[in-house]
């Protein structure tokens, strides 16, 4: 049978207190709880060389040193979604030494890593992220009342035939072919587009779409209607002598356009008497719209008086 781990450094002092004060070993062991033994050996080796710490080189010697230790977490690192069936299969062949997987799951562990379930991320190759450094560059300036003339908007698809069930299921293991274990799929399964907006004023209605969305198909009288309504009608509840506000809200709308003076010039024309009609316009400023993840899908006309 192996040794265990040592006595502790304070117990130690103890049994060398009392062993000085003239107390027999055996009432020591009995009040300390040890074994007679083991207080012997620690009062032999404090006699001999009149220390009471543990000697170098106790116990069994783990199968990977410190060096083997770094370069596996060299290769852990260097080869993240590897699991420990490779990296053991790695580690046998590089360190020429025996090991099972649960000695490379602990090692892992002592290697101060761990695995966990990746995160989901959307891929971005080298031009969506130039893209979004410059686009951060060039808004790292604006205050926060200009950010709140920022209408952002999003869509999200819902399949509502069958939803997108988890993987796991609570069951025995005699039920993995019980139909209510199962995980239904289908190639196409129907699905319901929602589209979305909110801003510094409040949240807009969530409006279901038919089709694919993108910027060109939402027109300008859905988008503006649709976040202005209800912002106005919240708004008025809240507080019906507040107009200023209101006259600040009015100076929000926004155009799904790509590129509004080129692209559809005459839209532009007829909204731009619009609003002037409207509120009297003496200057106009164009500024960006983003969607949530700093994609640009329009611009957005902020009336200035």
């Amino acid at each position: 049978m192996g040794r265990g781990s040592p006595i502790p450094l304070m117990l130690r002092r103890k049994i060398v207190e009392q062993y000085q004060k003239g107390v027999s070993q055996r009432k020591i062991a009995k009040s300390l709880k040890l074994s007679s033994s083991t207080v012997h050996n620690i009062i032999q080796r404090f006699r001999e060389s009149g220390t009471i710490s543990v000697r170098k080189g106790q116990g069994r010697k783990t199968i990977l040193d410190a060096c083997d230790l770094r370069a596996l977490r060299r290769h852990c690192i260097t080869y993240r979604n590897a699991i420990v069936m490779e990296i053991t299969t790695w580690a046998q062949e590089y360190f020429q030494k025996t090991l099972s997987v649960n000695t490379i799951h602990r090692a892992i562990r002592r290697c101060r890593l761990k695995l966990y379930r990746s995160k989901k991320k959307p891929y971005l190759n080298m031009i969506q992220k130039r893209r979004r450094f410059l686009w951060a560059k060039a808004h790292l300036k604006w205050t926060v009342a200009k950010w709140k003339t920022v209408l952002w908007s999003d869509e999200s698809k819902f399949e509502v035939l069958f939803g997108k069930l988890g993987r796991h299921v609570i069951r025995t293991k005699e039920d993995k072919d019980n139909p209510s274990c199962y995980q239904r799929s289908v190639q196409k399964p129907a699905s319901l587009m929602v589209w979305g907006c909110m801003s510094a004023c409040g949240m807009g209605s969530l409006h279901i779409w038919k089709g694919t969305i993108n910027a060109e198909s939402v027109p300008v009288s859905t988008v503006s209607q649709l976040f202005w309504n209800r912002v106005c009608n919240r708004n008025k509840k809240e507080n019906q002598s507040n107009r200023r506000v209101f006259k600040t809200q009015k100076q929000m709308f926004e155009i799904r356009l790509e590129e509004t003076e080129c692209a559809h010039p005459l839209l532009f024309i007829n909204l731009l008497l619009l609003l002037k009609s409207l509120f009297e316009v003496e200057k106009m400023q164009t500024e960006q719209v983003w969607r949530g993840g700093g994609q640009r899908i329009g611009c957005f006309r902020h009336l200035r008086h």
